[in-house]
């Protein structure tokens, strides 16, 4: 089929590496790093405090496992909606506003004095803090060619940091001063981020003569003309509902009556998970030596497999740990994998692809979360370890029929 999507080209007004501009320092890679972990922490930080918030504001388990659902959705409405505009808008400029209205809507979630205005400002903030996803496309743009795997990786690792470690901080900031605590600390976090980005971040400018909707459009119809997009976006969705199935009815089986942790304990959990992190900048490395193929087809299988060391955690602390960490180093093998083949297809618009290939992500985990705390009311850790196990398979299978059928094309 022809590719009819318009193909907007650099204007002369465009600055950063790519055209000349200043290179991607260390130190700014790190800002950037560290931004996208902060920002995307706000969407994880429920979920070792579901059991505590379900005590204080009298809401059902899967009224509290909605939390973090409706983190997921909010977060993929902004990847729809905000994301592109970062093939339209001054990128500095855009990122900076995003910022600071995350800063702000956390404010919402830290004054909530029920369930329903914490979904709401849940959703606030999840809506606003994918500038995580304006910032990564944004680091790709301005590394070299011949680097910009380990870029990838250096970013997509502080972001994965940043979901990971956010169950460690929030279970602490909880037993410390209360689970309203945790959200006032990250407003002024990222309050701080903002201000930096806005000092330190290079002009970024790519004008693309489309009004927004055409760019809404564009954006959509990428699912039509570009079918390698579409199965890195069905892998992407698997592997993060497979993630999200274990982070969201963990803290369930934690706080129960065979471990009976606290938030603070349950939160540790992602100390173990964020091992895993390493396999981001690995893969990345991997990718830019032309192994991108190999990091998904591993990553896809050891995900799968994991899910047998889970299961065993439902009676076993260290079977429990082992799948987490295995799981973990899976998960985001695979996401570096995806990012690096959806934005060489057309670095022109990495933004737009960019937004379609991670609303797939997260609608997919917003589907995990909600799948696991049915699971959990319906058969406890053996059904949430076969939900997750089904789609870790699930994933690989659509990487051996994407292998198969590019083959054939």
């Amino acid at each position: 089929m022809t590719n009819t999507t318009p193909r907007p080209t650099a204007h002369p007004q465009a600055t950063g590496a790519a055209d000349g501009g200043p290179p991607l320092s260390r130190g700014l890679l790190l800002l950037m790093a560290t931004a996208t972990g902060l920002s995307v922490a706000n969407n994880y930080f429920a979920q070792p405090l579901l059991d505590l918030l379900g005590r204080e504001l009298r809401l059902s388990t899967t009224m509290a496992g909605l939390i973090v659902t409706a983190a997921q959705v909010g977060y993929g409405l902004g990847l729809i909606l905000l994301v592109p505009l970062g093939d339209l808008m001054e990128r500095r400029r855009l990122a900076v506003v995003l910022y600071a209205a995350t800063a702000a809507s956390l404010l919402v979630s830290a004054t909530a004095p029920n369930g329903a205005l914490l979904l709401a400002g849940t959703v606030l903030t999840a809506f606003a803090s994918v500038a995580a996803q304006v910032v990564v496309p944004y680091a790709a743009t301005l590394a070299a060619p011949g680097q910009r795997g380990r870029v990838i990786g250096t970013v997509t690792s502080g972001l994965m940091l940043g979901a990971l470690l956010s169950r460690t901080v929030s279970g602490g900031l909880a037993e410390l001063g209360g689970w309203r605590t945790v959200y006032w600390v990250s407003a002024v976090l990222v309050a701080g981020v903002t201000v930096l980005l806005w000092r330190f971040l290079p002009p970024l400018h790519t004008p693309i003569g489309l009004s927004y909707p055409a760019l809404l459009r564009s954006t959509i119809a990428l699912f039509r003309h570009e079918p390698v997009l579409r199965w890195r976006a069905g892998i992407a969705a698997l592997s993060l509902a497979s993630f999200n199935v274990l982070w969201t009815a963990v803290t369930f089986l934690l706080a129960g009556p065979r471990y009976g942790w606290s938030e603070a304990a349950i939160g540790l959990l992602g100390l173990v998970g964020a091992v895993g992190t390493v396999a981001t900048t690995v893969a990345g490395r991997l990718a830019d030596r032309g192994h991108v193929q190999r990091v998904t087809a591993i990553g896809s299988a050891a995900l799968a497999a994991s899910w047998l060391l889970i299961g065993g955690g439902g009676s076993s602390l260290w079977w429990l740990l082992a799948g987490v960490v295995v799981l973990n180093v899976a998960h985001q093998a695979v996401l570096n994998s995806n990012q690096n083949v959806i934005y060489a297809l057309r670095p022109e618009i990495r933004n737009r692809l960019n937004s379609a290939l991670m609303t797939a992500f997260f609608a997919g985990g917003a589907a995990g979360s909600a799948l696991a705390a049915v699971a959990w009311v319906r058969g406890g850790w053996t059904a949430v370890s076969v939900l997750g196990g089904l789609l870790g398979c699930g994933m690989f299978v659509l990487w051996v029929l994407e292998r198969r059928t590019r083959a054939g094309a």
